[in-house]
């Protein structure tokens, strides 16, 4: 009799932990302890945002998404940590 063992690779996305805006920059700090920054310039929303309106960041969808009740704006963390943004350089 032969046994086959199949290994199922599981994977977890990181989420958000804490978020944060210096200048023009939105931070965040993962699960998986990574820090991402990027410019608030690359999503037409924040990108016409005020520096205090920027430091207005809220998490929301238990870690999933970043939000700016203030501008009425969300971008998801995963679409963060994978660079896909709005607005080219």
């Amino acid at each position: 009799m032969n046994v086959s063992v199949i290994e199922h690779e599981i994977s977890i996305e990181p989420i958000a932990i804490r978020a944060w805006a210096e200048g023009r920059t939105v931070f965040i700090e993962l699960t998986d302890e990574r820090i991402i920054g990027f410019p608030a310039d690359r999503f037409r929303i924040l990108k016409n945002a005020t520096d205090e309106q920027l430091k207005e960041v809220t998490i929301r969808l238990d870690g999933h998404a970043l939000r700016w009740e203030n501008i009425d704006e969300d971008i998801t963390v995963p679409g963060i940590v994978e660079g896909r943004f709005e607005l080219a350089r």
